[in-house]
């Protein structure tokens, strides 16, 4: 039992924190049952005994994965958030439901991983979406795959995934500490009973191994405010510059008149000085100022980092029609509708909302008849269908990715442990990481992978 004074009489009996509101001046002996010797300084900082052989920082799916690794292997665990409750950012992900991974292999999510692939490839197959699909599933959590091979809840609810998160680092014995904002991790001197020591405000937590697993920088009110690249950069790791990643784009010409309008189904090629870079097939949503939706949110995490006047998002509506196909398709239907005005003539071919803007930039007359538009008009036309072109001028702000590219470097990072390399017992794990992938689960897999690496390797050599 451990008990300090602070502004308030605040007790620790076996590591559960209570506070009872009295103010006290003295440390109680009678309650402590320890000699008479202040646990705190002038600002009441919390000097337990208790050494963990790991302090998670952040509750988040690579944090709650590590934790639940370390403890299984009978490791001491306390993990320490800043939030009320755990996994918060998990609750918005997948519009709330949590697209917790991809029905592919490990190879199929490296294919999808923009920055530093490589450096994954050891996580991924040793904790690839068969075992996520598994550990879940084993856990009482029926999960379903939807369209791209998307994995949920059975539930459609984030919550379920962090409550088996959470319930299962509980279960070995890890202890939880909410509304425990890290402010410092410091390595101990040479010699000391521990080799860390992690600060939040008012209290210290004393470590062999500490695993930041804070997330990036977007939507800081979840937690993920990078914080934990601050202790990164002053334990003397190299920063990435963060970018915005899946995020919403802008684009050069003018969308409000499609603001609303989605379109499924469809093929995007991303071109970067005139050369196809990837191809992204699914759906995206005109917003008033450009696109949002699937294969734009992937299409900004490949470009973030380019010129964009050197690129185009180039849309083929009809992916499944070659140029020669859908022409005859055109054919058929000026054939049906030849006495209409063209603008009237494209209703089975187009959603209504993008006829008018197809009808100005092809520049056919609106109101010309189908029986009049000669073959070059016609096949430029066609030509629109399949290779729609739009400019980016801005990418949405980093507070609105859903992840963050860029992050800790992982030229500095094992990637057989997630250990530094230059500061031995500290860890990584998940966003903090200069790693981030496309949309589709493959960053809640990343994560999962890397903090199952840490909870499998720390404590080796403790």
């Amino acid at each position: 039992m451990h008990f300090f004074i602070a502004k308030k009489c605040e007790l620790w009996y076996n590591d559960i924190y209570m506070q009872c509101g009295e103010k006290q001046d003295f440390c109680n002996q009678d309650l402590c049952g320890q000699s008479t010797r202040k646990h705190c300084t002038p600002q009441g900082y919390q000097a337990s005994s208790a050494i963990y052989d790991l302090v998670v920082v952040g509750a988040g799916p690579a944090g709650l994965m590590a934790a639940g690794c370390a403890a299984a292997r009978g490791l001491g665990v306390a993990v320490l958030e800043g939030n009320a409750k755990c996994g918060k950012k998990l609750y918005i992900t997948g519009k709330g439901r949590c697209n917790l991974t991809n029905d592919t292999n490990a190879q199929g999510v490296l294919d999808n991983v923009v920055s530093n692939p490589k450096f994954l490839y050891g996580a991924l197959h040793k904790f690839a979406p068969k075992d996520t699909i598994d550990f879940f599933e084993s856990r009482g959590l029926p999960l379903v795959v939807e369209r791209g091979g998307r994995v949920f809840p059975f539930s459609q609810k984030a919550s379920d995934v962090t409550s088996v998160l959470q319930q299962n680092a509980q279960k070995g014995g890890v202890k939880f500490f909410l509304e425990t904002k890290v402010t410092g991790v410091q390595c101990c001197e040479q010699g000391a009973s521990s080799k860390f020591v992690v600060k939040s405000s008012g209290r210290q937590f004393f470590a062999n191994s500490v695993l930041i697993a804070t997330g990036g920088k977007s939507y800081a009110m979840t937690g993920s405010d990078g914080s934990g690249w601050a202790l990164a950069k002053n334990l003397g790791h190299n920063l990435v510059a963060p970018m915005p990643a899946l995020v919403a784009i802008e684009f050069v010409q003018d969308t409000k008149p499609l603001q609303g309008l989605s379109l499924r189904n469809i093929n995007c090629k991303i071109l970067h000085k005139a050369k196809v870079v990837k191809e992204i097939f699914g759906e995206m949503v005109f917003t008033d100022k450009g696109a949002s939706g699937p294969i734009i949110l992937s299409a900004s995490s490949l470009i973030n980092r380019w010129s964009l006047a050197d690129t185009r998002l180039q849309l083929d509506l009809k992916p499944g029609l070659s140029f020669e196909k859908l022409d005859e398709r055109v054919l058929r239907d000026f054939a049906l509708y030849q006495n209409k005005d063209f603008i009237n003539a494209l209703d089975d071919l187009l959603p209504t909302k993008l006829i008018p803007y197809i009808v100005q930039k092809v520049g056919i007359a609106p109101h010309k008849k189908v029986n009049t538009i000669a073959r070059q008009e016609r096949q430029n036309f066609v030509n629109m269908l399949k290779k729609l072109e739009f400019e980016p001028s801005k990418l949405g702000g980093i507070d609105f990715g859903i992840v963050t590219a860029g992050g800790v470097d992982t030229k500095q990072i094992d990637p057989k442990t997630m250990q530094s390399k230059i500061v031995p017992g500290l860890y990584f794990a998940g966003e903090c990481i200069d790693v981030d992938a496309l949309t589709g689960g493959y960053n809640v897999q990343i994560a999962l992978s890397t903090g199952h690496l840490v909870g499998n390797s720390v404590g080796e050599n403790i």
